[in-house]
């Protein structure tokens, strides 16, 4: 789990934040008191949060679903990016850390558009889709407990339209998923998951190697899910 991109020493890394981050005061602020948490490492990275609030805006998203809050910087980063009528259904377990979130959220103006949800995931995308929610989302990104993130992908992909596009965090996992002596259970389900989606033929796909890999499955509109 990385907080910033892997790969890229410190002189390099500061280089791209400086000529490649445009990141608000709001965001700023929110990403700078998460440093002093003690989880502080479960941070979205602000070059990430950048990448896909940029994704939302490229695809004229509107609903999005979000598994896996935090303090809230992706959510904020994304709903920022979403037009005035923009939803985005956000799924967590954590009354302290979504307080921290929310109380941003708040100071952005954009908690009229998040509905968060405090309840495990599954319960909470099974509820959407017996709810009539299927083909509806724009947008995912999942980014919670990585024991569950192939029930996540299963369930976000029949959330989102054809077309949708679906974002899944740490697929690198720090490095990790290419060593071959990591056999501890997460890194095992990553590294399952990694493999499965190389050859989901459900989606076209793409991993993106910014902050701790960012994979990319855009649901196909040519095959049923």
């Amino acid at each position: 789990m990385a907080n910033q991109t892997i790969g890229l020493d410190s002189e390099l890394y500061n280089y791209l934040l400086s000529i490649s981050l445009r990141e608000s005061e709001i965001l700023t602020q929110l990403r700078q008191e998460t440093a002093q948490h003690t989880m502080s490492r479960m941070q979205t990275a602000p070059e990430q949060g950048q990448f896909m609030a940029l994704l939302v805006q490229l695809m004229g998203a509107k609903k999005t679903l979000e598994v896996g809050v935090f303090t809230g910087y992706s959510s904020l980063a994304v709903a920022l990016a979403l037009p005035p009528e923009g939803k985005l259904v956000a799924c967590d377990l954590s009354q302290e850390y979504t307080a921290i979130a929310r109380r941003y959220w708040q100071n952005a103006g954009v908690a009229d558009k998040i509905e968060l949800h405090l309840a495990p995931a599954v319960e909470t995308l099974d509820k959407l889709l017996l709810q009539g929610q299927a083909g509806s989302f724009d947008f995912a990104f999942i980014d919670a407990d990585k024991n569950n993130y192939d029930t996540y992908y299963e369930r976000s992909l029949e959330l989102v339209r054809p077309g949708g596009l679906i974002a899944i965090d740490n697929v690198l996992w720090s490095g990790r998923v290419a060593d071959s002596q990591a056999q501890d259970n997460k890194t095992k389900t990553i590294r399952a998951l990694n493999k499965k989606l190389s050859q989901d033929q459900r989606v076209n796909l793409s991993l993106v190697p910014i902050a701790d890999g960012l994979t990319l499955a855009l649901k196909r509109s040519d095959v049923s899910v």
